[in-house]
């Protein structure tokens, strides 16, 4: 299955029938010839992520940042291996670096998968509820949405008019074991609607669009999870 054009400049690389079939959604948005991706998969498929960004046309060089959107191995397997190939940056959030950069098994939930997680330093670490950073031109709005683990992020970028939103795992799961926080996820869930997406990336049930189906989307999870 090829690369899923999403949007001007966005597209799906990695995920069920992409990739690995255990590796979350990985999303790769071009700023005009440099390159970011959203998450790694969880590490056995970099060959193959790599071989669907050079289909796209583009070299592996061109990929400037590479964000985890959270500590999950599932998300940030393939982080060494990518950083590897292309020499990119490395972006989390700071409440994640002790399952990131200190690959703490109870937090990466690498036992759930049957492989090792290889550490990688954090070049940017995101400290603050929201802040900015950019690829090439494209501007990408980088903001906390702490309840799946304390330092989940989603990473918003204006793309052809479109706000896409890259909402990796909005619909949990959550487990004390990796400091899930569900009062603090709802309060996530509010702000992510306060965004009115028109596109929402989530980390492995797919895309959704126009913002109606996001929004419904979203109340669909906090409803399955007792309500606001």
């Amino acid at each position: 299955m090829p690369p899923l054009g999403i949007a001007r400049g966005v597209w799906q690389i990695g995920g069920y029938g992409l990739s690995d079939d255990a590796d979350c959604s990985v999303y790769l948005v071009d700023g005009g010839g440099e390159l970011a991706v959203i998450d790694a998969g969880v590490g056995r498929s970099v060959p193959v992520l790599l071989a669907n960004i050079e289909e796209l046309g583009f070299h592996r060089s061109q990929v400037r940042l590479i964000v985890a959107t959270h500590g999950h191995i599932d998300h940030t397997g393939g982080l060494a291996g990518l950083k590897a190939e292309t020499g990119a940056v490395v972006a989390a959030h700071a409440l994640e670096l002790p399952a990131i950069q200190e690959g703490r098994p109870a937090l990466t939930g690498a036992a759930y998968y049957g492989v090792n997680y290889e550490p990688v330093t954090v070049d940017l670490v995101f400290r603050q509820g929201e802040e900015t950073t950019r690829v090439g031109r494209q501007e990408l709005m980088v903001l906390h949405t702490p309840g799946h683990t304390p330092g989940s992020i989603v990473v918003l970028a204006e793309c052809g008019g479109e706000k896409v939103l890259f909402g990796q795992d909005v619909h949990g799961p959550f487990d004390p074991a990796w400091r899930s926080d569900l009062h603090a996820w709802r309060r996530s869930m509010r702000l992510l609607l306060e965004l009115e997406p028109d596109v929402l990336c989530e980390g492995h049930f797919g895309i959704f669009r126009p913002k109606e189906k996001v929004r419904r989307y979203i109340e669909r999870c906090v409803a399955a999870n007792g309500g606001w």
